[in-house]
């Protein structure tokens, strides 16, 4: 659900000092909060309207460089400014942290306008666009992580080696297993619905020391917007406890990674649109043209999807990650799941995200391949049934992020959805993570090379 917490009440508690911060955040293009901490009494009074940030935090990568080459902004350009618009909608309590609330902003120019390749505004303008056909985008995500035993400073003392998970074993759907790491876990739970995050569970994942947490299905940008608070919910949480956690798409080449699937379907007047009950497996015809459109344009999409060199090591046959671009019914080694069959519940479940991707982008971009599909009534190809890691003649998941970013770029269905500006835009984070990884000596290297070569 959206905020749970009215400006009304939100200056009410000022006033009598129950919360005296609020963080006003935006959305970076890694999908983390990105904004300032005010007090309570200057956001009451003012900074509710607006307040300001460098447009450089839509220009960087993960470590914050500033990264040459985008149109947008540079140091030619002098890196000006964006406005933060709060969207008071979303004003929410965080538990974890005293006398704290968060609300969400959108970033805009100097002339009122959303900018274009902004997180919030791409996922905002394909659910405009799903809006004008009538239908309302519905959306949940699965995050998956890794938690630690060591904090987030122990692990940088010791240069990211050796990390140790707080669960030294398989605890897939395991009671006792998760009992185990239920400090951290009930800590989370408990404060990401105190602060309006409408938290279904959490489990233990199939590989040692991984961790789900299921929001319930919302609205895409309420989805959207859920995702980022868990995100940054889990590891302020974890930090507090001393523990500390990964969403990295593959920490260790030999374990699991960590994914986000991505739950659709597309309702209209209050009914799934995607549900026909006399047509095979409860799957309408728009539901069929909107799954070919994603299969038609999977590997375009990819790099919204998985946005990291890393990301593309998560890509591995028999651990749960698809690796075919193809659907099938409720089998998890397609890159596309249909859940739900023949119930109100029927919907498509996109399984080639990792835990590392922006929620915005990722849901702006199967929105868009989905739509696209819809419009141009496109004919669902045959299930793939069985072990789709070993069938041949499909669509494979693009396996380095090089190949995503060009298929991404050469793109007429996003350059039509997004526009030129934001794809070049997003082609150039690209190619900076692959320069940046061209760039650097590994371990991996040294190990392997440093006496033997």
């Amino acid at each position: 659900m959206p905020g749970n917490l009215s400006f009304e009440a939100l200056a009410a508690a000022v006033d009598t000092g129950a919360i005296d911060t609020v963080i006003a955040a935006g959305i970076d293009m890694q999908g983390r909060l990105m904004g300032k901490r005010f007090h309570a009494a200057h956001f009451v009074a003012s900074a509710h309207a607006e307040t300001h940030c460098c447009n450089y935090l839509l220009a960087t990568d993960l470590e914050m460089a500033t990264v040459q080459g985008y149109m947008s902004t540079s140091w030619e350009a002098g890196y000006g400014d964006y406005v933060l618009r709060p969207d008071l909608s979303t004003l929410r309590l965080l538990p974890w942290l005293e006398g704290t609330a968060l609300v969400l902003c959108d970033m805009l120019d100097h002339h009122g306008h959303e900018v274009p390749h902004s997180p919030r505004a791409l996922l905002k303008g394909q659910i405009a666009r799903a809006e004008a056909l009538g239908f309302t985008p519905m959306m949940a995500s699965e995050l998956e992580f890794f938690l630690f035993e060591q904090s987030y400073a122990e692990l940088r003392d010791g240069d990211w080696q050796n990390a140790k998970t707080l669960g030294a074993h398989n605890v897939d759907y395991a009671i006792f297993g998760t009992t185990k790491e239920e400090e951290v876990m009930r800590a989370i739970r408990n404060g990401l619905h105190g602060a309006g995050v409408t938290v279904e569970c959490s489990k233990g994942e199939a590989e040692v020391g991984q961790e789900e947490i299921n929001t319930r299905y919302s609205d895409a940008l309420d989805a959207a917007d859920m995702h980022a608070v868990t995100k940054n919910g889990c590891k302020e949480i974890a930090f507090l406890k001393g523990r500390s956690i990964t969403f990295m798409a593959k920490y260790r080449h030999d374990r699991a990674g960590s994914s986000s699937h991505v739950h659709q379907s597309l309702w209209k007047d209050g009914k799934p649109a995607f549900l026909d009950r006399d047509a095979p497996h409860g799957m309408s015809a728009l539901m069929r043209s909107y799954v070919a459109g994603q299969l038609a344009h999977a590997r375009e999409i990819t790099y919204f999807l998985a946005p990291y060199v890393n990301s593309y090591k998560r890509f591995t046959e028999g651990l749960f990650a698809p690796t075919k671009a193809v659907w099938s019914l409720d089998n998890r080694t397609a890159g596309f799941r249909v859940c739900g069959e023949g119930t109100k519940g029927v919907r498509i479940e996109c399984r080639i995200g990792g835990a590392d991707l922006n929620p915005y982008l990722a849901m702006a971009a199967l929105l868009a391949a989905g739509l696209a599909g819809i419009e141009a009534k496109m004919d669902l190809p045959p299930e793939t049934r069985g072990d789709v890691y070993k069938a041949e003649g499909v669509v494979e998941v693009p396996r380095t992020l090089g190949e995503a970013a060009a298929e991404m770029s050469a793109s007429k269905m996003l350059r039509a959805a997004f526009g030129d500006e934001v794809i070049d835009h997003y082609t150039r984070a690209a190619l900076w993570e692959i320069e940046e990884q061209n760039r650097v000596v590994t371990d991996w290297e040294r190990r392997r090379g440093l006496e033997l070569a």
